[in-house]
């Protein structure tokens, strides 16, 4: 775990996941009456734990994420000569069928953007992050991790922290600016009242009921709750505006290699999912806007 947090500069989301993993395949080799740790651990053995995370239902997505884990720990292993061999190192990934990511219509971003209460300082935040995911295409840790010298509004720019620690700089747009002026800026801040705290945290851009800096869980949860007033369908959350953006830059002309600099894809291939996006959404809007999209030759 130190060596991924310290030398790999993996988050320590990413850290936690790999340790829940790694524990999960320890107890899995616990329980094995047959399994006896003082015996090197096999790709057999590796292949029975995929093939239990299987047969208890999880995702393929999940499937490769453990045994990604895996990889990496004997990988670490193998090269401080902790073992002489490998038993990861052959073994075939689960194809993963890519699903297109969902995406919104700006009719209904401006529906799901007028949930929030903005007679409230914490109804104005949620608001004003919506404005935010919308305006630069955030990833939802990106958000959270925000801080006050991140954020330059007169040049219209902020400064990331994004995957393995790498920090980019991305534009905002003027309304962005104008939303985070006026919560940095709101008198109810910085004082305790109506059910939230004053301003505990001086560093962050985003804070929580209590003064402190927010955390991811609780604006999904958030997010949650404005989906079921809303009235939309299907689930969306931060990442949903996320796509979004990049599915609207897209339809408005701006090239894959800018969108994917924006996004903070380390390669074009991610980044091109966008186009099957947009297309899909070409066709809802011809259909929609065709007099005979929906009558069959028979029909008429």
């Amino acid at each position: 775990m130190e060596h991924l947090a310290l030398t790999k500069n993996a988050s320590p989301h990413t850290v936690r996941n790999y340790k829940t993993d790694l524990c999960s395949f320890y107890q899995f080799l616990e329980s094995d009456d047959a399994f006896i740790f003082e015996i090197k651990i096999t790709r057999q053995d590796i292949r029975n734990y995929l093939a239990h995370l299987h047969k208890n239902e999880m995702s393929k997505k999940t499937i490769v994420r453990h045994l990604s884990s895996i990889r990496t720990y004997f990988k670490y292993l193998f090269s401080n000569q902790l073992i002489q061999t490998n038993p990861a190192e052959l073994l075939e990934t689960p194809k993963i069928n890519k699903t297109i990511p969902n995406s919104l219509s700006y009719e209904q971003l401006l529906q799901l953007f007028a949930m929030p209460d903005l007679n409230t300082l914490l109804g104005f935040r949620d608001r004003v992050m919506m404005e935010l995911f919308y305006s630069s295409a955030l990833r939802l840790n990106e958000l959270v991790l925000l801080d006050r010298k991140d954020v330059d509004l007169s040049a219209l720019l902020i400064k990331l922290k994004g995957k393995g620690k790498k920090e980019r700089l991305v534009p905002i747009t003027e309304n962005a600016a104008d939303w985070i002026k006026r919560y940095l800026d709101h008198s109810e801040r910085y004082h305790s009242m109506d059910g939230h705290q004053a301003e505990k945290d001086l560093q962050a851009i985003f804070l929580n009921k209590f003064g402190k800096r927010i955390t991811a869980r609780s604006i999904d949860r958030n997010f949650n709750n404005y989906l079921k007033k809303s009235g939309l369908a299907g689930k969306i959350t931060p990442h949903t505006i996320r796509h979004t953006i990049a599915t609207h830059w897209l339809e408005n002309g701006m090239d894959l290699k800018t969108i994917q600099v924006l996004l903070g894809h380390s390669c074009l291939a991610a980044t091109t999912i966008y186009t099957k996006v947009s297309n899909q959404l070409k066709q809802k809007v011809y259909n929609s806007a065709h007099p005979r999209a929906k009558f069959k030759a028979s029909e008429i």
